[in-house]
């Protein structure tokens, strides 16, 4: 029994959504490796960081939707836990408090051991973005003034896994911002919010049908796949132009990434049925997470 219920609660993890959330740490920390004040302890402790983050997400996501009758039996996607019977609203509730405490922790140690006692300043600047990414992961679906059933879903996906994730990993290592972090968090950022917008597209119908209306649906089906090919496009155009301008000897590694991009874009463009568009979905969330790695790496290898 203990087996059962420990296989739900990873069911509602969805770990497959995991190394998107951790990319941006990836490449943020991938920018300052070879610095000689970069801590491999920080690195450890923002992934494990995001990785709370993004579960206590996903748990209020499954929540919020649950609730509401979004995910029903017109849903494309996979059948979520709430939607399926498994867990109760006040257990899935009790499972969000939890995680999130968890996450607040690793926050406080993360920020702790970067700033310590050096400056309180910095550190409740970035407790403060602790709060806000914990009230982002909940909210985007949960309550009456959900913001991601108001078309704003997109925006704080940008905002917190381009901007948040790569330049607040690059200054909790450096203390210091750059236009190489910049260019690469505008890179994240748009290839997430891509991720977003595939699932978006998939659910367009469904989602309208309820009442939530993300960006695909304000935009409708073709406007979603002219968004969607801006999104990729700029992604790809930053971060060709990045590499091109490094003196990095592996600086063709990360621009390999951009092959699968520009297969992936080929088939939306084509596309006639959303429900075919799930497959996307991995493909370019992993896509991004083995970008960041080539990042890692190509800047590691310098």
């Amino acid at each position: 029994m203990p087996f059962k219920k420990t296989k739900v609660w990873i069911r509602a993890a969805r770990l497959r959504t995991l190394p998107l959330s951790i990319s941006g740490i990836v490449v943020g920390n991938g920018l300052c490796v070879q610095d000689a004040n970069f801590s491999w302890m920080l690195f450890s402790l923002m992934l494990l960081t995001a990785i709370a983050f993004q579960i206590v997400s996903n748990l209020a996501n499954d929540f919020g939707d649950g609730v509401k009758g979004t995910d029903n039996v017109h849903r494309v996607g996979p059948k979520r836990v709430l939607q399926a019977g498994l867990l109760s609203p006040s257990v899935l509730k009790k499972g969000i408090v939890w995680v999130t405490v968890v996450a607040l922790i690793l926050a406080i140690c993360l920020i702790t051991t970067a700033f310590g006692s050096e400056s309180w300043i910095y550190f409740l600047i970035f407790l403060g973005l602790a709060f806000c990414s914990i009230w982002a992961a909940i909210f985007y679906t949960v309550g009456e003034n959900a913001y991601g059933y108001r078309g704003l879903g997109d925006l704080f996906v940008f905002i917190f896994f381009g901007l948040v994730s790569v330049l607040g990993s690059y200054f909790l290592q450096l203390k210091v911002f750059s236009t190489a972090a910049i260019s690469m968090a505008l890179v994240l950022g748009f290839l997430s919010v891509a991720v977003l917008n595939l699932n978006n597209m998939r659910d367009r119908e469904s989602d309208a049908n309820v009442g939530k209306r993300t960006l695909a649906v304000i935009l409708g089906a073709l406007g979603a796949k002219y968004y969607h090919y801006v999104l990729i496009v700029s992604a790809g155009g930053i971060l060709f132009v990045f590499f091109i301008q490094q003196s990095l000897s592996f600086y063709w590694l990360a621009l390999l990434g951009l092959i699968p991009l520009g297969i992936h874009l080929r088939t939306v463009i084509m596309n006639e049925d959303p429900k075919s568009l799930d497959p996307e979905l991995k493909k370019v969330a992993l896509t991004t997470f083995f970008l960041s790695i080539l990042i890692f790496i190509s800047f590691s290898l310098g």
